[in-house]
């Protein structure tokens, strides 16, 4: 039986799968092959690159002609060398001998590599050992060569130097062509040389690239079908909704759909019983699941928010501001990495990732948080939210100077600590949906608490005073705000929350709590 696959390149006869080959403008790609050209292939982590490029492999392989030798390599063993390029040059090779004699059964590079190295040195190697296997075959050679932006420094420098170097003697004595597939483009890389006590740039030392194509994350379409896939085979259906919510949830993220679906139908207890239907709920409870065991994929996610280049793009969008003080360079970074989306508006790439962000950088923060059993619960079972804000405005007033001075992301402050109070409490029982996004000037809360047989909702919305527009032109802007979500999310009450960082402002005139009466009655005001 085959099932969700979470870990490495696809297997088709294993795994549930979209052709990796479909997710290519194949026709382009082969053209590039065809044409001689050195080209790109870059998209964020576990998106489905690698299974992308040993079916290219298979393909050219394949073909009954037998017009090509395509090997593929994964080089990423050569980054524990860093910038020492001997051992580097000669992971990089060893690993080239053993994938052709695997792939081709050709035992050229295995023969010669170690004697080009000791004979030619490090710097010159790679290029010697392409040149002679290129010409000891009359059929053209084409290298895939994966996790090129693993390599460091020096290392990287040679390695592009080189292929760059032998670029006009193809096809004949040297690769036809050579895909490097990664992360970033390498337009992208800045490439710190000390060999030259210099920064380098990939764009100039690997001026050959023809192409930069990135792969992108499924369609609606796509996670359709493999989601499909697991009914046929299993005859377990996705009720009305479910599909939907694994669009929403992830936007198409590879990694992150096929993850939902195998705790949804594989990891979880429940879920393993086929006769019974996965419902929107239960892929709800799967990404929390999910994100509270930090799964190594989002882990690996959240560490880059130490970033100070990350810092710059994801702090506004988490504030809500409109201040940028990030680069194009660092936009094109976060956005590489996966984190980060644009259509129309800058955002962050799909809701999971929008609640990883911030769960992470109030980690320490809600560990530190210590509540009594839920005095906010009334006895029937429901969420008493003016209790809980009332709280959450002591809390802040006490302890907002200490733990604002904790948190990287200052900018965000306000709103990182009330969330981690938040996600403190509903960690009993319900969830947060979050909003927000570069220029929006606020940040949207959905508080999801179930009670009995119904689902109750929240609305809290965050703003920062802004100085020249005063606490009530703030107050009017939120209320309107506030109620336009309140009425989108369906939710039975909504709060504003206004934090005011006017340094000559005293508590007594910042902490008030108030019902509003006017445009958008029954909205709670809460000022801190």
């Amino acid at each position: 039986m085959r099932f969700f696959n979470t870990t490495g390149p696809v297997q088709p006869d294993k795994h549930y799968c979209i052709p990796a080959l479909s997710r290519l403008d194949l026709d382009e790609v082969l053209g590039l092959i065809r044409d001689q050209r050195y080209f790109v292939l870059h998209a964020p982590r576990q998106t489905g690159k690698t299974s992308a490029l040993l079916a290219l492999r298979d393909l050219l392989n394949g073909e009954a002609n037998h017009a090509y030798r395509c090997v593929y390599a994964n080089i990423e063993a050569a980054q524990a060398a860093r910038e020492d390029t001997e051992p580097a040059m000669g992971a990089i090779l060893s690993q080239l001998a053993l994938r052709a004699r695997l792939a081709l059964e050709d035992t050229f590079v295995e023969d010669v590599w170690r004697d080009a190295v000791s004979r030619i040195g490090p710097h010159g190697a790679l290029q010697e050992v392409l040149s002679r296997w290129a010409q000891a075959d009359p059929r053209p050679l084409v290298l895939l060569l994966d996790e090129i932006d693993a390599l460091v420094g020096d290392t990287l420098l040679s390695v592009l130097r080189q292929l760059r170097s032998g670029y006009d003697l193809r096809p004949g004595g040297f690769p036809q062509s050579v895909l490097l597939c990664g992360v970033r483009d390498v337009r992208d890389y800045r490439i710190r040389s000390n060999a030259e006590n210099a920064v380098i740039a990939g764009g100039s030392a690997f001026n050959i690239k023809a192409r930069s194509l990135r792969l992108g994350d499924f369609s609606k379409a796509e996670v359709e079908a493999l989601l499909l896939q697991h009914t046929e085979e299993t005859g377990q259906p996705f009720a009305d909704g479910a599909v939907d919510a694994v669009w929403t949830q992830t936007q198409g993220q590879p990694w992150l759909v096929n993850a939902l679906a195998d705790e949804a139908c594989f990891r979880h207890k429940a879920g393993r019983d086929r006769s019974r239907p996965v419902t929107a709920d239960h892929l709800l409870d799967a990404q929390e699941r999910l994100i509270a065991r930090r799964e190594t994929h989002l882990d690996q996610l959240a560490d880059k928010l130490k970033e100070d280049r990350v810092r710059r793009v994801i702090g506004p969008l988490l504030s809500g501001g409109d201040e940028r003080e990030f680069s194009d360079r660092d936009l094109e970074y976060v956005r590489d990495l996966g984190l980060i989306a644009y259509e129309g508006a800058l955002r962050i790439a799909n809701p999971i990732y929008a609640e990883v962000v911030p769960r992470e950088l109030t980690y320490a923060a809600q560990a530190g948080l210590v509540e009594e059993t839920a005095w906010y619960v009334d006895g029937d079972g429901g969420l008493n939210l003016v209790k809980l804000l009332t709280a959450f405005q002591q809390f802040f007033r006490e302890h907002s100077e200490h733990w604002m001075g904790r948190f990287d992301y200052r900018e965000a402050g306000p709103q990182l600590l009330l969330q981690a109070f938040l996600q403190r409490i509903v960690n009993g029982g319900g969830r947060i949906e979050r909003e927000y996004g570069l220029g929006r000037g606020r940040t949207d809360l959905l508080l999801v608490w179930p009670q009995g047989r119904r689902t109750r909702r929240f609305v809290v919305e965050c703003k920062v005073l802004h100085p020249r527009r005063g606490l009530e032109a703030t107050i009017r802007d939120g209320l309107r705000q506030t109620a336009g979500y309140v009425d989108r999310c369906d939710a039975e009450t909504g709060h504003l929350v206004v934090f005011d960082r006017r340094e000559e402002r005293t508590w007594e005139e910042k902490v008030f709590h108030r019902v509003d009466a006017g445009d958008a009655p029954g909205i709670h005001v809460w000022g801190m």
